[in-house]
């Protein structure tokens, strides 16, 4: 009877270890597409993180696709001169890292 509720309890931890696999976002193409959308690599002069933030200075902001930004989940962007301030959330670290690695 033991042995039922162990396989169980296996098969449990099976699945949910399955769903938070699949809920991971592989955050090397998400800055791929973030990257594209400001514009190419070529067009990001620095980038910061403040919080949930993501400061991003460009060469050209006429480079940047807005629309793609917000499709990736952006909960807002906010434009003054030539930089960016993107709300991310909390996968702004994450990105802020790739994206460090990349330069």
């Amino acid at each position: 009877m033991i042995w039922q509720y162990i396989l169980i309890f296996v098969i449990l931890l099976f699945i949910s270890l399955i769903v938070i696999k699949m809920r991971r976002k592989d955050f090397h193409i998400e800055i791929n597409k973030l990257i594209q959308c400001l514009g190419g690599k070529d067009n990001i002069i620095d980038s910061q993180l403040n919080l949930s933030r993501l400061k991003v200075t460009l060469k050209d902001v006429t480079k940047v696709d807005k629309d793609g930004i917000q499709k990736m989940g952006a909960k807002g962007i906010v434009e003054i001169d030539n930089e960016l301030k993107i709300i991310l959330g909390p996968n702004s670290k994450q990105l802020k890292k790739y994206m460090a690695d990349l330069k």
